[in-house]
């Protein structure tokens, strides 16, 4: 097993994960990364996804976050999502509501940038969706 380091993820909302672990694999904007004690300091924006937690004892967790910052020094690794669920707490039908609403913002937008960014909005909903194990077929309408 890995050594341990220290793990902070934190959302508006509260405090989600401070705890000591082993591995951290998280949606880097420019591409997944993983942490592992030891790493070299950087920082990086992050993209929705899902972060997977490798605890100190083993125990995996996965965490849905919408956005934020990574900070990675000798210290450990600080996320600060802009939102932060854990898979197991997420409604598919929430989510499915939310993509829902992304296509209408796609389908009423009236500039380019605008319709750009709802585009944008929609698909990295449907990545999340994917990756949370709510495929299409899993809501219920």
């Amino acid at each position: 097993m890995a050594e341990a380091f220290k793990f902070e993820l934190v959302s508006p909302e509260r405090l989600v994960i401070s705890a000591e672990v082993a591995q951290v694999v998280v949606p880097g904007s420019a591409g997944e990364f993983t942490m592992l004690k030891g790493h070299a300091p950087f920082m990086t924006t992050i993209r929705p996804g899902v972060i997977a937690v490798t605890g100190a004892d083993g125990k995996q967790s996965r965490i849905f976050v919408r956005g934020g910052f990574a900070d990675a020094s000798p210290a450990g690794l600080t996320i600060l999502a802009e939102k932060a669920i854990p898979v197991e707490e997420i409604k598919p039908e929430h989510l499915a509501a939310e993509i829902k609403n992304a296509e209408e913002d796609v389908a009423d937008a009236t500039t380019d940038e605008a319709k750009a960014a709802a585009s944008f909005k929609l698909e990295q909903l449907k990545q999340v969706f994917a990756a949370v194990g709510t495929g299409p077929g899993a809501t219920a309408h």
